[in-house]
């Protein structure tokens, strides 16, 4: 009884902490952590200090990225990769976006490009819901690839904080042709869904007025193509890609790291989360004295802003789920611990819908992983499943989905009558569960 209530507050203080925004998430967190101690008696579990440590490393270097323009440079050439090749728009949009999320780490990067998309799409007689809906997906899912993303960074200190061995490429390896893998089914189911524009009836009844087909028909807004960048952008972007490679590089080889003697005596390699955090500060060091940023302004920059919302979030949320499930662990490595090795994919869906829950595929991360690890989960399955951290498709409540049904002029990317029927429904379904089947069968061949 005592375990059923403490979970209730547990998903109250979630649901509460959603409703007001991504640090509401986290300091609600708070009444929970309140009651846990103070009202249960329950021993305080461990914030993830490695973690949030990290998180601040990426995204302050990621904020230096967008301030120094290294980010619209990124932009600019996506933008002239998909108006060079505007029939194939509903493939290589999604996978452009996923490419934009997989380089800069955030999956706010598709607002630039989801106008863009759309004016390609309505231009060439293309159903704009058809590349669009997808693209939003695939931006977010993206997340689970990108070396600089709060989401996998998580993953690698928890795994690293638990002693498991596997680097950060290891990780890669298994989410970027997942998440890729998954995208691309979803862009081929997407080239056919939905009536043609001219077999539309409603799409046909809406533009016969001659104001709604000039609003339809527009102008996309001010395009990136033609426009002239200051060479420190381009330094920026140069630099940025290169500190990526870095880190793979002293991810793959342990030996290319100094090494220290542990508590036995024994020299180990400097860990990965440490790496990590030292590169990112590093780089963004580099970025500021050579790209004339004013560290001042790097703190307004949406890409920061939005990383600092991650980091509050983890902090509340992590510390909450790690003092609730620390108190019952004995009952959770044998409820679930059995549930996990007769059912694997149960896991999966229990990311999904935590996912879901926390609108917040680092916050998922931070209540699933450890608690997985903690009843004995093989690490294995945990990177075969990253796909399915991406549930907060399900409702079509996140910005990024909201703010693609506003740029689609048409009206053909919608919210449907029952709610759950809305366009980002079934690419989100396919994307997630082919990306979970193609990193499931890669993970259990390379690690």
């Amino acid at each position: 009884m005592e375990m059923l209530l403490g979970f209730i507050i547990l998903l109250a203080c979630l649901v509460v902490g959603v409703r007001h925004g991504g640090i509401g998430l986290g300091v609600i967190s708070g009444f929970g952590l309140l009651a846990f101690v103070f009202g249960f008696g329950y021993k305080p579990g461990t914030p993830p200090v490695d973690v949030m440590l990290i998180i601040i490393a990426v995204v302050t270097c990621a904020g230096f990225l967008q301030t120094s323009g290294g980010l619209t440079v990124m932009l600019k050439y996506a933008e002239k990769f998909l108006r060079n090749n505007p029939k194939q728009v509903t493939i290589l949009a999604p996978l452009t976006t996923w490419f934009m999320t997989f380089l800069c780490g955030t999956g706010h990067t598709c607002y630039t490009l989801l106008p863009i998309i759309y004016d390609i799409a309505i231009k060439q007689n293309i159903r704009p819901e058809r590349p669009m809906a997808i693209s939003s997906v695939a931006a977010q899912v993206g997340i689970c690839s990108s070396p600089a993303s709060v989401a996998v960074v998580s993953v690698v200190g928890f795994l690293a904080g638990a002693g498991v061995e596997i680097s950060l490429l290891q990780v890669l390896a298994v989410t970027i042709p997942a998440t890729a893998g998954g995208v691309l089914c979803a862009a081929i189911w997407s080239t056919k869904r939905g009536k043609e524009l001219e077999d539309d009836e409603e799409f046909q009844k809406y533009i016969a007025d001659p104001e709604n087909r000039a609003y339809v028909y527009g102008a996309a807004g001010e395009s990136l193509v033609d426009k002239e960048l200051p060479k420190e952008a381009y330094r920026a972007t140069f630099i940025f890609l290169l500190g990526i490679v870095v880190i793979a590089l002293l991810g793959q080889f342990p030996e290319l790291r100094p090494s220290f003697p542990d508590a036995k005596g024994t020299l180990k390699a400097l860990s990965m989360v440490q790496i990590i955090q030292m590169v990112m500060l590093l780089l963004a060091a580099i970025i500021l004295i050579s790209c004339k940023v004013k560290a001042k302004d790097v703190g307004n920059s949406q890409v920061f802003k939005a990383g600092i919302v991650a980091f509050v979030s983890v902090y509340g949320v992590a510390w909450m789920a790690n003092t609730f499930f620390s108190a019952h662990m004995a009952f959770l490595k044998e409820f679930l611990g059995n549930a996990v090795a007769s059912y694997p994919w149960a896991y999966a869906v229990l990311a999904f819908f935590t996912s879901k829950l926390v609108n917040s595929q680092a916050a998922a991360i931070a209540i699933v992983v450890p608690m997985a690890l903690s009843v004995g989960m093989e690490p294995v399955l945990i990177l075969s499943f990253m796909s399915a951290c991406y549930g907060y498709f399900f409702l079509p409540t996140y910005p990024s989905d909201l703010a693609c049904i506003g740029f689609d002029r048409s009206g053909t990317t919608k919210i449907g009558k029952y709610i759950l029927n809305h366009s980002f429904m079934i690419p989100g379904l396919i994307c997630v569960i082919s990306g979970c089947i193609i990193g499931y069968i890669i993970a259990h061949a390379i690690i």
